[in-house]
């Protein structure tokens, strides 16, 4: 019996809107950050992580510093407004039909993201997967986000690490999977494309389809991104 394991990476490839920045925008269109400033530094930012040179723990404590010393049940209010207003629109039938074919197919499915937890947890639910391997927030005794990541953030290599941290607690490893499917559409995502039988570049940015073209990597547009 053969044993395939899919990955999914989220912003860009399932959805076509990065996830994180979008919360940013919310979280400003709500007043709880200064507008001009906040929207600067974000897309900042933004264009960092497109070159691949974020420093993601940086990135973490700004995102979170404007709602993580709220209370908890307005930052959940706020979650769920942002998830109904701006995510579930977002989505896609091509991507939530893409993840169900592999389901179907009684894959190890899972979501490996850099954005973080608190925001992506929604986003997975919606797709139908339990399986979330995303940048875990560090939590007080309280439950309240400190800005600071805990654990490995599920970034370039790190998503390595994370995916084998998931397997092993599975009491799974990669070497048992007869086919690793990755999906992508972004270079950031290269160390886990390259690890994968089945690499593909998905709504690839143009960097990614250049070196998806060079290396014979399928490529696949389930939507057409802003």
């Amino acid at each position: 019996m053969t044993m395939n394991l899919t990955l999914f990476d989220l912003d860009g490839t399932l959805l076509p809107t990065d996830s994180d920045h979008a919360f940013g925008e919310f979280i400003v269109s709500i007043g709880w950050a200064d507008g001009e400033r906040f929207r600067a530094r974000n897309d900042e930012f933004f264009r960092d992580y497109q070159a691949g040179v974020l420093d993601i723990d940086a990135y973490v404590d700004f995102a979170t510093a404007a709602w993580r010393d709220r209370p908890a049940v307005e930052i959940e209010a706020v979650r769920a407004r942002f998830m109904r207003e701006q995510m579930q629109p977002a989505l896609r039938d091509s991507a939530r039909a893409l993840v169900r074919e592999h389901q179907q197919a009684g894959d190890v499915v899972a979501i490996v993201t850099a954005t973080n937890d608190f925001v992506t947890r929604p986003i997975a639910d919606a797709f139908g997967v339990p399986e979330l391997i995303a940048t875990r927030l560090q939590r007080d005794a309280a439950g309240r986000a400190t800005g600071l990541i805990d654990g490995t953030p599920s970034f370039r290599e790190g998503k390595i690490t994370r995916v084998h941290e998931w397997l092993a607690a599975r009491g799974q490893a990669w070497p048992q999977f007869d086919c690793v499917t990755v999906y992508s559409d972004s270079t950031n995502d290269l160390p886990l494309l390259e690890l994968a039988s089945h690499p593909v570049a998905t709504n690839p940015s143009p960097a990614l389809e250049v070196l998806a073209r060079e290396r014979g990597w399928r490529i696949l547009t389930l939507f057409e991104t802003p």
